[in-house]
């Protein structure tokens, strides 16, 4: 098998309590902290599109932005390409749950950030309005983002990212605070994209079973803080995928279970 893109090892992280301070207690052990993840052993590998889950509060977002070298882990460490992450880098694009478009700058404009590499104006303004109609946002690049919808904007972050050409791509919630009638809408056009990019990596967090089973390769779950892997499954169902099939039922369930869902849903 090929040497992973990401390895995962021994991630730990500790928040301190609110008052910044800590004592030992008589086992050895810290007071005044709480482990949120606790040695973390993943590998991923190129291409691959993993969706994390687990309940609100275990570290899913924290550890995707270890991944992107936004925070460091207080043990252990991330090794991607094979070198060690210290920071973040331009190939490694986040998509965050909030958005982080510009809002002074047009769609357009702030897709064209992503393409400074092309010294020539007008084709990197015909480039960023490729990318945004692979996200069906044609005819709304010289509209600022207050202006569109909550959907949109999300598509124009999309067209953004994929601009970049990213090795990988990290996507926090993205989807979260759409109605449902877009989430799916937006399910399709990340799958369409995934496949016309089948060399990115993605990491994706998610709350919604179905969305991860959907879009998924290999879904990960997280325990309770202190978090460990507590499932990590390959599916192999071909896309488009109906959640309707006796695989992904099944997976559905084993997935409720892991997160203490025992109810017939």
């Amino acid at each position: 098998m090929s040497r992973p893109k990401i390895r995962l090892e021994q991630v730990t992280v500790r928040y301190v309590n609110g008052a910044g301070t800590r004592w030992m207690r008589r086992d050895g052990a810290e007071h005044g902290e709480r482990i949120i993840l606790s040695d973390i052993d993943l590998e991923i590998h190129a291409g691959e599109f993993v969706s994390f889950l687990g309940h609100s509060g275990c570290g899913k977002s924290t550890l995707l932005k270890i991944i992107a070298g936004f925070l460091k882990p207080d043990g252990g460490s991330v090794w991607i390409d094979d070198e060690r992450v210290e920071g973040p880098q331009s190939s490694h694009v986040f998509i965050f749950q909030e958005g982080a478009l510009f809002p002074w700058l047009t769609i357009i404009d702030n897709v064209s950030l992503a393409l400074r590499a092309v010294r020539n104006q007008g084709e990197r303004l015909s480039k960023a309005r490729e990318y945004l109609e692979l996200v069906a946002l044609e005819g709304v690049e010289h509209h600022y983002p207050y202006m569109l919808s909550g959907g949109m904007r999300q598509r124009a972050e999309i067209a953004r990212a994929l601009a970049a050409q990213p090795d990988v791509l990290l996507m926090d919630e993205p989807f979260s605070g759409l109605d449902q009638l877009t989430r799916l809408n937006l399910r399709e056009e990340l799958l369409y994209l995934h496949v016309m990019l089948p060399s990115t990596t993605i990491l994706f967090v998610t709350h919604d079973i179905d969305e991860s089973l959907q879009l998924s390769n290999r879904l990960v779950i997280l325990g309770e803080p202190p978090a460990q892997v507590k499932c990590c499954r390959t599916i192999r169902i071909p896309h488009p995928r109906t959640l309707t099939t006796p695989e992904l039922g099944e997976l559905r369930s084993l997935i409720h279970h892991h997160l203490g869902v025992h109810s017939s849903l």
